[in-house]
C-alpha cells in the first residue's frame, strides 16, 4: 500500500484509520484497538496523520511523530464539515483524512509531556477556586435562613464567620456552629492547597527563561505567562501574531455579507482560561494608564474614550497576545515603549 495521508478517529480503546495515497484514493479502512496502535504505524512508511484535538490526541500525537510520522492535530469543529453522511467512526477517520490535506486548514499546537504538566496545574487551581468560591457562597446562602448576612467576597466571609460564631445573641445552635466552623475548615484547607498549587507555578516560571520573558509585558503575570507557554507549543503553527489571537478568541465576529462588513463582539474561541488571564491582566494597565503620558498609555486613554474601558482591556489583551507570539517565533526580548 503507497499510503500518503491517514486520519485517525481515536478513543479509549477502538480507534477507526482510514489511508488516502497521493492521487487521493481510499487505500486503508481499518479499524485497531489500542494495543495495536504502535506496532500497526511502526510497519508503516512515514505519512501525514490528521487526528483531532481532543482527550488523547496529544500523546498519540508525541507516540507517532516519535515513529516518524507527520502527526498534525485539528480542532473538532474545523473538522465537522469534511464528514460525510451520518456520523460514525469511520467517517469522522475519512473527514480527519481529508481536512488534514486542506492548504487553509488550521492546526492546534501539540504539547509536550511538560506543558502538560503546567496545564495541569493550571486546571487543578482554577477547580479549586471554583469550588471555593461555591463554598462560600453556600455559607452566605445557609446564614442567611439565620437572619446573618454576609458581604459578597470571600474576605468579608474569612472575617465575618468567626465573629458570628462567637456571637451568642443570633439563632446559632451548637449544631449549626459545629457545621459552619467545619464549613471554615474547609475554606482554609481549600486556601492551602490553592498556595501549594500555586507555588509550584511559580517555581515552574522561576526556571523558565521563556516564561519571565513574556512576563515583562505589562498585563502579564506568572500565572498567565505560565499558562501560554503550557498552552503554546510551536509559535511557528501561527502565520502571524493576529491568528494567535484568533486563536484565542480575541478578534471580533463577522456577519459581512454583499461587501457590508458588519463585526460584533470577540468570538471566544480557543482558550478561555488564557483569554480570561490577558484581559483581566489588561484591565490593570488600563486602569493604572489614566494618569500616565507614555505612548501606549496615550493609545490605551484614547480607546478608553471612544470605546470604554472593557472595550479598550479586550483590545489590550489582543495586542499583548501579538507581542508575546512575537517573542515566542522570533525569541527576542521584549522592549518597553518610551
Amino acid at each position: 500500500m503507497n499510503i500518503s495521508t491517514i486520519g485517525i478517529d481515536i478513543a479509549k480503546e477502538v480507534f477507526q484509520v482510514h489511508g488516502v495515497d497521493k492521487m487521493g484514493k481510499t487505500v486503508l479502512k481499518k479499524k485497531l484497538s489500542r494495543k495495536e496502535m504502535l506496532a500497526y504505524f511502526a510497519n508503516l512508511p512515514p505519512c501525514l496523520i490528521g487526528i483531532e484535538a481532543c482527550g488523547g490526541s496529544h500523546y498519540w500525537s508525541r507516540k507517532l511523530s516519535e515513529l516518524g510520522h507527520e502527526v498534525k492535530l485539528m480542532a473538532p469543529h474545523f473538522v465537522k464539515p469534511y464528514i460525510k453522511n451520518q456520523k460514525n467512526d469511520a467517517n469522522d477517520a475519512q473527514g480527519c483524512c481529508e481536512g488534514v490535506s486542506r492548504p487553509s486548514m488550521r492546526f492546534v499546537p501539540a504539547k509536550s509531556i511538560e506543558q502538560q504538566d503546567i496545564q495541569s496545574l493550571h486546571r487543578i487551581r482554577e477547580r479549586l477556586i471554583k469550588e471555593r468560591t461555591a463554598l462560600v457562597n453556600e455559607i452566605r446562602g445557609l446564614l442567611a435562613e439565620y437572619g446573618i448576612v454576609i458581604k459578597k467576597g470571600i474576605n468579608a466571609v474569612r472575617k465575618a464567620l468567626p465573629l458570628h460564631l462567637e456571637d451568642g445573641s443570633n439563632e446559632l445552635t451548637l449544631l449549626g456552629r459545629e457545621t459552619f466552623q467545619s464549613l471554615y475548615e474547609e475554606i482554609d484547607e481549600k486556601d492551602k492547597r490553592i498556595a501549594a498549587v500555586t507555588k509550584k507555578i511559580e517555581v515552574i516560571f522561576k526556571n523558565s527563561p521563556i516564561c519571565q520573558r513574556i512576563e515583562k509585558i505589562e498585563g502579564v503575570g506568572v500565572l498567565t505567562a505560565t499558562a501560554i507557554v503550557a498552552a503554546v507549543g510551536d509559535p511557528k503553527v501561527f502565520q502571524n501574531g493576529r491568528q494567535m489571537a484568533a486563536w484565542l478568541g480575541l478578534v471580533p465576529k463577522q456577519h459581512s455579507s454583499g461587501g457590508k462588513q458588519k463585526l460584533l463582539g470577540i468570538s471566544k474561541r480557543g482558550d478561555k482560561y488564557i483569554r480570561k488571564c490577558l484581559i483581566h491582566g489588561a484591565r490593570t494597565v488600563v486602569y493604572r494608564a489614566e494618569k500616565k503620558t507614555d505612548a501606549r498609555s496615550l493609545w490605551i486613554n484614547n480607546l478608553v474614550k471612544s470605546g470604554g474601558t472593557n472595550k479598550a482591556s479586550v483590545a489590550l489583551a489582543n495586542k499583548n497576545a501579538r507581542i508575546i507570539w512575537a517573542l515566542l517565533a522570533k525569541k527576542e526580548n521584549y522592549l518597553k515603549a518610551a
